[in-house]
């Protein structure tokens, strides 16, 4: 038992030889831990909130034009096409929808400009927990995460796209955009009167038999179910997200490598003297090299606890003061921030670790 005691304290009085430079490369690390965990997190609840709202919608079909954006279709689709939408067999409800894309104060998203009307039938209409629809075309409905980010409530003027709006009503969220503008409203803005980006589709319930028909009904438009559209999500980005990510993660055990690698080589260089009294006690190579992984491997059990409670704390202030920036910290990813974290620590403290094992005593013993 002493003698784990002092093996211990002397890894501890090792690290604390330089308490600066150990903090450095402990912060070094667990900011590493932190942007793994922040970056894959923030994709994947970017993905997991998209498909979320889009499901939200409560369409079995989605009617685009060929070559139009999954984010920001462009209003280039006659809103006159929902008539004739509407008249194919099994299609319970066809709405219309003109998506804006908004961007500045901090803010990037989409506004949908929508019928009030049909686009409440697709799924049973809104969760009003404030307010009520449309009654003017300057009024707008805001989901409560948008509401909460921005501190609005009903009668809060808010400006859109150059635009003022007063919020008629606050809707839970998880129905397409964060804030519905009535659809005249929103074709004026674009300067796009009778056009549409897109039209929402709910089926009597055989979605491939009726999404069969309004192919044949609008040859020349793009008709998918909502299960294929929502693939189109991972499909258009995974492909140049998982490259990102593994450069990311390849990165990241890159700075732990030479963090550690330079931390430790400087410790034996300093303690050549103590190594070769170690030896001279009777040291093997084996328990020297053992002495050095360790103190690594200490150093990179701080960093994952100080980027673990670093991404936690994050993560709660962001809820708060960030609610519509979606990011999902997954278990698995926090075991491979940690593996990757020890990963590189042991890489790193290798060669020191050889070094220090290969060292001849005689020599350490005259070293100044």
């Amino acid at each position: 038992m002493d003698s784990q005691f002092l093996y211990w304290k002397l890894v501890w009085n090792n690290l604390g030889v330089r308490p600066l430079r150990s903090t450095l490369s402990v912060s070094a690390m667990s900011l590493q831990v932190f942007l793994i965990l922040f970056i894959v997190g923030f994709t994947s609840g970017m993905q997991a909130d998209w498909r979320t709202r889009q499901e939200g919608v409560g369409a079995d079909i989605i009617v685009m034009t060929p070559n139009a954006s999954i984010f920001f279709p462009s209003a280039v689709m006659p809103e006159s096409l929902g008539e004739k939408i509407a008249r194919v067999g099994g299609v319970a409800d066809v709405t219309p929808v003109l998506v804006i894309s908004q961007a500045g104060n901090g803010n990037l998203g989409v506004i949908d400009g929508i019928d009030y009307g049909h686009y409440a039938n697709l799924s049973r209409g809104f969760t009003f927990l404030s307010g009520g629809p449309f009654t003017a075309p300057n009024q707008v409905l805001a989901d409560d995460l948008a509401a909460h980010a921005r501190h609005l409530k009903v009668g809060s003027v808010v400006t859109l796209v150059d635009h003022q709006f007063v919020v008629c009503g606050i809707v839970l969220n998880g129905k397409g955009a964060r804030f519905f503008i009535p659809l005249p409203t929103a074709q004026y803005i674009q300067n796009a009167e009778g056009r549409v980006s897109m039209f929402y589709v709910r089926s009597d319930g055989n979605t491939e038999a009726v999404r069969a028909e309004i192919v044949k009904a609008v040859p020349d438009f793009k008709v998918q179910s909502m299960a294929q559209y929502l693939t189109l999500f991972s499909s258009t980005i995974l492909p140049l997200l998982g490259p990102f990510i593994r450069s990311f993660v390849g990165l990241g055990v890159a700075i732990s490598f030479l963090v550690v690698l330079m931390t430790m080589h400087t410790l034996v260089l300093e303690r050549t003297r103590e190594i070769g009294i170690m030896k001279a006690l009777g040291f093997s190579k084996m328990e020297v090299c053992g002495l050095i992984a360790v103190e690594a491997l200490v150093m990179a059990g701080l960093a994952v606890g100080a980027g673990l409670a670093l991404t936690g704390v994050i993560y709660v202030i962001l809820r708060y003061a960030a609610p519509t920036l979606p990011v999902i910290i997954q278990p698995v990813w926090v075991l491979r921030a940690i593996g990757l974290t020890i990963l590189g620590a042991i890489a790193g403290a290798l060669y020191p670790a050889l070094r220090a094992a290969a060292s001849d005593p005689v020599d350490a013993l005259a070293y100044e």
